[in-house]
C-alpha cells in the first residue's frame, strides 16, 4: 500500500530499498543512538538498514515511514500499536538526522503521524518515553500537544548508566 502524508516541505512516505545507504549515513551517529533504544544498533550497518527497510515495506497498514524534507530522506517515524488491553494505544518513535535538527521537521512529522494514527488505526492514545537528557524531543512532544504524564525514575539502562524516562501522551479527544 503506497501512502504519503505531507505538510509543506515535509513528507512521510513508505521506505524504498534505495534508502538503505542514506539510512546508514543518518543513523550511524552516536548522537542519534544515545537517544534511542538498544534495538537501534550502533554502529548502524547496511545490513541493519536493509533488514529494517524490508520489514517496513511489508507492513499493512503502513506504520513506519521515511521522513523527507525538501525531497531528501532525513529520518524515520513510526507507530507501534498496542495489543490486548492496550489495543487502542500506540507508541510513537522517531529520529531526525543530526544535520536537520532545529528545523521544525520532527514537529511537523509528529503531527502528521498522530493525525494518521488517530484517523486510520483505531487508536485514541499515542504515547512515548524520552530519556531525561533529550530536552529537544521533549519540546517537540509538548509543541504537538503531548502531555507529560510522569517520570519513570532510573527506568532506562543505556551506555552503562541509569537514566530517568519522561513519559508523554496525547489523546485523540483532548
Amino acid at each position: 500500500m503506497k501512502l504519503e502524508l505531507s505538510s509543506g516541505n515535509i513528507k512521510l512516505r513508505g521506505f524504498r530499498k534505495s534508502d538503505s545507504a542514506r539510512l546508514v549515513e543518518l543513523a550511524n551517529n552516536e548522537n542519534i543512538s544515545r537517544n534511542l533504544r538498544d534495538g537501534f544498533p550502533h554502529p548502524y550497518t547496511l545490513q541493519h538498514a536493509e533488514e529494517f527497510i524490508t520489514k517496513c515495506m511489508a507492513l499493512d497498514p503502513p506504520t513506519l515511514f521515511a521522513i523527507e524534507y525538501n525531497g531528501e530522506y532525513v529520518g524515520n517515524i513510526g507507530l507501534v500499536k498496542g495489543n490486548d488491553v492496550y489495543r487502542k494505544s500506540a507508541e510513537v518513535g522517531y529520529f531526525i538526522g543530526e544535520e536537520y535538527w532545529n528545523k521544525g521537521i520532527a514537529t511537523v512529522a509528529l503531527n502528521l503521524i498522530c493525525d494518521y494514527g488517530f484517523d486510520n488505526l483505531d487508536i485514541i492514545r499515542i504515547h512515548t518515553g524520552v530519556y531525561e537528557h533529550n530536552i529537544a524531543s521533549q519540546r517537540v512532544l509538548e509543541k504537538c500537544g503531548f502531555v507529560k504524564e510522569g517520570v519513570f525514575v532510573k527506568a532506562v539502562f543505556k551506555k552503562e548508566m541509569f537514566w530517568n524516562e519522561v513519559r508523554f501522551a496525547k489523546l485523540r479527544y483532548l
